[in-house]
């Protein structure tokens, strides 16, 4: 008899972010189990509750622990990204739910799979350079794939994509009523043959009769252009004065969200997409350790975490403060190898 085994992601990180036994490393250990049992033909992940897909760890405690000199900031992300690469390796099929919210290290567990499920209560973000961090996850992999400068925007603004968008996006492969994922989730169980092909037939079939916002534009359709303008400089400093340039209402918000974040997170980002566009998922999150344990080390991420978290005052203190002083050095330091603490695959 085949078994078909699914991930309540509520349950994995609500019990990780208190940081016990339980750990990304025994996710990774269980995929690889399921990689080499031959009666396993599909692996399916949710959330639990309905509010949220997944939303990330305990960014305070990770925080904490860096302060500490505690290796957690190093383990958590190194689990982290160890699990995004076990996910896009995984050579059974493999379908994300990702109902509701889905942000952080929930975007990391379901991206790199082959399919990925939206409903209208999904809402998608990579709020990152917020918090004085940046997209992760492989963040530096699959934004810049997105169509235009999409992923650029998406990246340095945070901006925020709700149900059928999350699709038309590229973020999502499909769409689905959220009140059919329970008949969804039983034709995926009720197939004799599970493979890749079969599965992309039920999901196209789902996907074809939702009618939600079927009739909508994508919502950022009537600005790709100026996105694709704006967002196409190799320099954050540019990217500012071609916002400035255009004057429109949509870009001058634009320029409003982005004056909010972190300096050195902007700069950051900017050219993790620029370089993520032509390395492999692995350089990629081998890039991104190498920027995690830097921004541990840095100021802006624990006051990020002071502002959102602790005070909530939401009134950070950046340092620097002004994208003129993050220096081409800053960012080298950020982006240079870590020798023999470099991540491994």
């Amino acid at each position: 008899m085949k078994n078909t085994w699914g991930l309540n992601t509520s349950n994995i990180f609500l019990r990780y972010k208190r940081f016990n036994s339980f750990k990304r490393t025994h996710i990774i250990l269980q995929h690889l189990k399921w990689e080499q049992d031959p009666e396993t033909f599909l692996i399916i992940i949710k959330g639990a509750g309905g509010k949220a897909f997944c939303a990330g760890g305990d960014i305070r405690a990770i925080s904490e622990a860096a302060k500490a000199k505690q290796t957690l900031s190093q383990d958590f992300f190194r689990e982290e990204y160890l699990l995004n690469n076990a996910i896009d390796a995984c050579q059974k099929p493999y379908v994300a739910l990702i109902h509701g919210i889905t942000m952080g290290g929930g975007v990391g567990l379901s991206v790199h799979g082959q399919f990925r499920v939206a409903t209208e209560k999904t809402l998608f973000a990579m709020p990152e350079t917020s918090i004085g961090l940046f997209p992760d996850v492989g963040g530096g992999y699959f934004l810049p794939r997105l169509k235009g400068k999409l992923g650029y925007f998406l990246a340095l603004t945070g901006f925020r994509l709700k149900g059928r968008d999350v699709q038309r996006a590229g973020i999502a492969t499909h769409f689905v009523d959220s009140e059919k994922l329970g008949s969804l989730e039983e034709d995926l169980l009720a197939l004799k043959s599970p493979s890749k092909e079969n599965i992309a037939d039920v999901l196209e079939t789902y996907h074809t009769e939702s009618k939600i916002d079927q009739d909508k534009s994508f919502i950022l359709e009537e600005h790709m252009d100026k996105i694709n303008s704006c967002f196409s400089a190799n320099t954050m400093e540019q990217i500012i004065e071609n916002l400035q340039q255009d004057g429109s209402s949509f870009a001058l918000e634009q320029l409003k969200v982005i004056n909010k974040m972190s300096p050195t997170s902007l700069k950051i980002t900017l050219r993790q997409l620029m370089e993520g566009s032509s390395k492999t998922l692995q350089e990629v999150l081998t890039m991104e350790y190498q920027l995690s344990q830097a921004c541990m080390e840095g100021h802006d991420f624990h006051e990020g975490v002071r502002t959102v978290l602790i005070d909530k005052d939401q009134n950070p203190k950046w340092k620097p403060a002004d994208l003129k002083e993050v220096t081409d050095e800053d960012l080298n330091d950020h982006f240079k190898s870590l020798g023999s603490n470099d991540l491994k695959f």
